[in-house]
């Protein structure tokens, strides 16, 4: 790779940051911060900054030509995808981007590193391997279930079954679904079989909070592969599940470095430092998890 993102000098202080609110809980500074320290980007800076939906256009077009890179959370990942000048086709598929990335001519380009945070991590922790023609079980139908679409997609799953409260806010999943060429169905959480859903599915992904699955880990746990998007506390009810039926789980740990490594490239050019990253994301988390790359 090139030494640093188009227009840019590396010899010269540059700036990102992550937006979002609340965002002080954020460990985005300790994975880009150990990056650029084994970059060598010795005057780069991360930084987090408060900043919600409403604040995020007129803060991002304030921006002077320092700043190479943005990590969004949320709620900001819908602004940030609409005050881009372009933004990549997956992105628009999940119609959500947590990455904006200074163009040559200074307007911002907008990307989804969350999906190869779910591919990562399915690959890594889960050791799932794509079949084709897969099927998978997707409990919740918010932001970063549409995200999971997008990256089951990539991994040749084909048919999912959406497990939502309500159907009728299921719209935009099904829809992100389409776009992405998967045959999705909806089912209503209070009826759904979820042993039968999960022993039939070659991956279960739950991004519910973990008081509505609590009394579900056993079930899901029946699936092969399962990603749960919440790690604290840890460890969860699902991952405890997973690991006495000596089952494969990846975590929303290991999906926040694997977003972090296509992100870190994005706004230095280089190849992102996995095993800096991942020892500075266990450090920070007590070595709860071995994040496996």
């Amino acid at each position: 790779m090139s030494a640093g993102p188009p227009g840019t000098n590396p010899g010269r202080g540059r700036r990102a940051a992550v937006l979002g609110s609340p965002v002080a809980h954020s460990l985005s500074p300790v994975l880009h911060g150990a990056a650029y320290a084994a970059l060598g980007l010795a005057d780069w800076t991360y930084e987090r900054v408060e900043c919600d939906e409403h604040r995020l256009p007129g803060l991002v077009e304030s921006l002077g030509p320092e700043w190479v890179g943005l990590s969004v959370t949320m709620p900001g990942k819908l602004a940030a995808l609409q005050t881009a000048a372009t933004a990549t086709e997956r992105a628009v598929a999940v119609g959500a981007a947590n990455t904006l990335v200074r163009k040559p001519d200074g307007g911002w380009h907008a990307d989804c590193t969350d999906i190869d945070g779910v591919t990562g991590a399915l690959r890594a922790a889960g050791g799932y391997t794509p079949v084709p023609g897969a099927t998978a079980t997707l409990l919740g139908a918010g932001g970063t279930a549409r995200a999971a679409l997008a990256g089951l997609a990539d991994l040749s799953v084909t048919s999912v079954t959406v497990v939502v409260r309500d159907p009728d806010r299921a719209g935009e999943a099904l829809a992100c679904a389409e776009r992405l060429g998967l045959a999705a169905a909806v089912q209503q959480w209070s009826t759904a079989d979820f042993p039968a859903l999960a022993a039939s599915s070659s991956v279960v992904v739950n991004t519910a909070p973990a008081s509505a699955v609590t009394p579900l880990a056993d079930a899901l746990a029946k699936a092969p592969c399962v990603l749960d998007v919440i790690y604290h506390p840890w460890p969860t009810p699902v991952a405890e599940a997973v690991a006495a039926s000596g089952g494969r789980l990846a975590t929303g740990l290991d999906m926040l470095l694997h977003q972090a490594f296509a992100q870190v490239e994005q706004f230095t050019g280089q190849s992102a430092p996995r095993e800096a990253m991942r020892a500075a994301l266990r450090s920070a988390t007590g070595d709860v998890l071995a994040l496996p790359i």
